[in-house]
């Protein structure tokens, strides 16, 4: 399976880099370009403008959650964009590094991907070719 031609942003703490690199590495492999900030992005670079620019580009975004991630006043400012911008409806998808009950709650109702970074992968693969087909038969009628 596969989802050519798509950009997803990979939203996560520093704390979950490595479990992010080896969903990117799953990612990647399905044919999806994936935007990861802490690989791209480098000391005296202005972040919130190159991470602006890279949700503005993106047309997913993949949330890793882990206790350590629902700290983090970044990753909730990313959740919040991609909950404003219509073009991430139905593409803000969770994903659950370790379990934690204290995630933001409007997360609650979207469909999470969970296991290992490979069959997290497989999930989202799956989640993004299902909402590429509905957006299709919808632009067809």
């Amino acid at each position: 399976m596969s989802v050519p031609e798509i950009q997803v942003f990979l939203s996560h703490v520093k704390s979950d880099r490595v479990w992010a690199q080896e969903l990117s590495s799953q990612l990647s492999a399905a044919g999806i370009r994936v935007v990861d900030p802490f690989s791209e992005l480098l000391p005296g670079d202005n972040w919130s403008l190159k991470i602006g620019k890279a949700l503005d580009e993106s047309e997913a975004m993949i949330v890793l959650i882990s206790p350590e991630a629902v700290k983090s006043d970044w990753l909730r400012s990313e959740i919040q964009y991609a909950l404003g911008s219509e073009k991430f409806q139905d593409r803000l998808i969770p994903v659950e590094v370790e379990p934690t009950e204290d995630f933001p709650w409007v997360l609650r109702h979207m469909r999470w991907a969970g296991g290992s970074p490979a069959e997290a992968g497989q999930r989202i693969v799956k989640i993004l070719e299902e909402v590429k087909s509905q957006r299709a038969h919808v632009e067809a009628h």
